[in-house]
């Protein structure tokens, strides 16, 4: 069985195609600046790219290129479409009534329709992806998978706000949290890793790239996680903000006369990493910045951002009622070593013990805390495209 995965932003396309009897990527690529002038298409197939460059006016333009890729005669990896078993695609938010994956109907297309006032940003063109799929696939089976829906196993106490209960009845205001499909892959596979089952292990799952959370696994469930009623809330992140006071926003507009538009800008945009070392969303420039040049903001930049997570990592072991494992994982999680060291300072308490020369190996699974540490570190890939794709087969069967 082959599954293609979809994963559609406003203006770009990611995908895969998974052979799921060794679980192998036959091909991926990328399609950037759908409906804008140079459109260009990267497929990568064994290292070896294939690029197009022509104009694609909507997803669905994108979408037959993708298709007519893989089935080239000369930078393919399958004869015809009919070798495709199903397609996965990610959606952002599942709001309350998908807290698994689904295989798409006119239901859950309407359903979906709903969910978009939660996430316009991302809803909006995971639809339109799926919708050019159906057009162009129309005996494929499709799955959807939900970033949202690994955290539907959270407790009452853990996703309501303190505000007026009809804002949650009436209105679906509550935390739903995102990055699940990462969560959930990175969670099992150290379990895995660690010849235990999942149920056994209370686990801190740290997705830190340029949108960051942390999520709290308990027997293999998420109980609570930092991401809230949209992307925006819980740890400071490349642009975004994290936790605030929320009358800060109130003063903005009241006190110093911003619009509404203008701080949603501030908060989604010009805030968190950036906001602060006012060089750059690239950690790799602001730690260049701190470590190299001694820069006083980039350092503070990556003080906030590491204290932040390890209180909540503290936060998470008393939710939990202990530790056994954290998990670093994305862009920064994998391949930043300092970060991580920074994100594990005075955590010994916990039983927390990191080896300073282990922690040096980016970028692949290994176990980066001491022989003998009672809570252990684990750096492990994510393949939220493998999860996607296990997902749709589990689905179909």
């Amino acid at each position: 069985m082959k599954v293609l995965v979809i994963n559609c932003g406003s203006s770009s396309l990611k995908y895969q195609l998974i052979d799921m009897e060794n679980e192998g990527v036959l091909a991926q690529g990328l399609v950037e600046r759908i409906g804008i002038e140079g459109s260009i298409l990267t497929q990568k197939v064994n290292g070896e790219k294939y690029i197009i460059e022509q104009p694609m006016e909507s997803h669905k333009d994108a979408i037959r290129l993708v298709l007519e890729a893989l089935v080239d005669e000369n930078h393919g990896v399958i004869k015809n479409m009919n070798e495709i078993s199903a397609v996965g695609h990610r959606v952002v938010h599942g709001g309350e009534k998908y807290s698994e994956s689904v295989l798409v109907n006119d239901e859950v297309m309407a359903y979906l329709e709903e969910c978009v006032k939660l996430a316009p940003l991302h809803n909006r063109p995971n639809i339109i992806g799926i919708e050019a799929c159906k057009a162009l696939m129309p005996n494929t089976p499709m799955a959807v998978v939900f970033d949202t829906a690994f955290h539907g196993t959270m407790p009452k106490e853990a996703y309501s706000y303190a505000l007026p209960y009809e804002l949650y009845k009436e209105h679906g205001i509550r935390k739903y949290g995102f990055h699940g499909t990462s969560h959930k892959y990175v969670s099992g596979k150290v379990a895995e890793v660690l010849g235990k089952d999942i149920k056994d292990l209370k686990i801190v799952t740290c997705h830190l790239g340029n949108g960051v959370s942390l999520t709290a696994v308990k027997n293999g469930k998420s109980i609570d996680t930092t991401m809230g009623f949209t992307p925006l809330a819980g740890m400071p992140m490349g642009t975004r903000s994290g936790d605030i006071d929320p009358a800060i926003v109130i003063y903005l507009i009241k006190e110093l006369g911003y619009s509404v538009d203008e701080v949603n800008e501030i908060l989604n945009k010009k805030s968190g990493i950036l906001g602060i070392s006012g060089l750059s969303s690239d950690f790799r420039d602001v730690r260049d910045a701190a470590y190299k040049k001694d820069d006083e903001r980039s350092l503070l930049a990556i003080d906030i951002y590491t204290y932040k997570i390890r209180t909540q990592i503290g936060a998470y072991a008393a939710a939990m009622g202990g530790l056994d494992v954290i998990v670093f994982t994305a862009g920064i999680g994998e391949n930043a070593d300092m970060i991580r060291e920074g994100c594990l300072k005075n955590l010994e308490f916990l039983g927390v013990y990191l080896d300073k020369e282990r922690n040096k190996q980016n970028g692949e699974i290994a176990e980066i805390s001491k022989e003998g540490s009672k809570v252990k570190v684990f750096v492990i890939p994510t393949n939220e495209e493998l999860m996607i794709a296990k997902e749709t087969m589990e689905l179909l069967n």
